[in-house]
């Protein structure tokens, strides 16, 4: 199909949200929005895989990027989307459509050239990319930056993460650990000869519980630590006493901790314990003080607020550029059947970003 990006904007996002786009089969979305951004003028477009980049080069002194996943996760009878009293409804419609359309319609309603009133102020980048919504080694950002970092050079990413209309700051760092238990194996009716290792547990249990966790204010914003056993494993049969269990652990940092920092604080706290680590994400830093962040912070009147989860920003924080989170859907409703996002606020999201763009 073609998207019309001049279209209203809510109506951009109900024609994104009928191209099916579960995580690995972009390529219609990604053809899609490829065509229409090579129909604008001012623009010159990349793509590499199902990613798509388009770029103003104006001269002028900083470059804002704008990006956006065009995947979605798979579909629950969603589909096609249907307007009910000022929502639109369908898969991906927050989690992150609504804020891509805001993005696509941008790039083909602002003055991409020239000066004047309605000139952009800023050089400006935008990326829709593929395959966030699964595991990082497939993540479209990630392969951009190891294939063709100098596509995201920018003063600033804003990611149009689905945030209610606010402004979220970095994002918290995470990071999964398995503690093993071991013990000997024997029959259950002579429990004694063994040694039960999911009884071990309670130890690990009783330390999670009383876990304090850490809370730290980086630019004004408050980000709160958790330290959570998210699956226990164990067990051979009914009536065998086990000989291994394993808790998997999920820590959830402030990005003033690297990923090693992190992974000795939980080391610390399970001292004594066979601890591995499974996997780990750094986080990202506010980057408020970075003036092209300010002067956005500005333009939404928004007091920002700690990002709650991990996002792409991380990525764009390990380049070294301020990244924050911002767009019209409400994270609350990610992924679930009914999911949808209020027309109203796609919209206020587009004059906002327009306000910023524009001298």
């Amino acid at each position: 199909m073609d998207l019309d990006l001049t279209a209203p904007v809510g109506e951009l996002t109900r024609q994104l949200v009928d191209v099916p786009s579960v995580s690995g089969g972009e390529a219609p979305l990604a053809d899609a929005v490829e065509r229409a951004l090579a129909a604008v003028d001012g623009l010159r477009v990349e793509r590499d895989g199902d990613a798509v980049v388009a770029r103003t080069f104006l001269g002028r002194p900083s470059r804002i990027l704008l990006a956006g996943h065009l995947d979605t996760v798979p579909l629950a009878d969603n589909l096609p989307a249907r307007v009910v009293d000022g929502r639109l409804y369908g898969c991906g419609t927050s989690d992150m459509k609504a804020g891509v359309a805001i993005a696509l319609r941008l790039a083909a309603t602002l003055a991409l050239t020239g000066a004047g009133a309605g000139a952009l102020r800023h050089d400006v980048t935008w990326i829709c990319y593929d395959n966030e919504e699964v595991t990082a080694d497939r993540n479209g950002l990630r392969r951009l930056a190891e294939r063709h970092r100098d596509w995201l050079d920018a003063d600033l990413a804003i990611l149009m993460e689905p945030t209610s209309g606010e402004v979220e700051a970095g994002c918290q760092g995470t990071l999964r650990a398995v503690v093993t238990l071991p013990g000997t194996r024997a029959h259950s009716a002579r429990s004694w000869l063994g040694d039960n290792a999911i009884h071990k547990a309670g130890e690990v249990l009783r330390r999670l519980g009383e876990y304090q966790a850490r809370t730290v204010t980086l630019d004004g914003c408050t980000y709160r630590e958790g330290l959570s056993a998210v699956r226990i494993d164990g067990g051979v049969a009914g009536n065998v006493i086990p000989d291994l269990c394993r808790v998997t652990v999920n820590f959830r940092f402030a990005p003033d901790r690297t990923p090693h920092a992190a992974f000795a604080h939980v080391r610390e706290v399970f001292d004594g314990f066979d601890l591995e680590l499974t996997d780990r994400a750094g986080g990202a830093p506010p980057g408020l003080a970075a003036p092209a962040a300010a002067a956005f912070v500005a333009a939404t009147g928004r007091v920002p607020v700690a990002k709650y989860g991990w996002t792409d920003v991380a990525r764009f924080a390990e380049l070294g550029i301020p990244a924050l989170n911002y767009g019209p859907g409400d994270p609350n409703l990610a992924h679930t059947r009914d999911e949808y996002v209020e027309l109203a606020a796609i919209d206020e999201g587009e004059r906002l970003l327009r306000r910023y763009l524009t001298a």
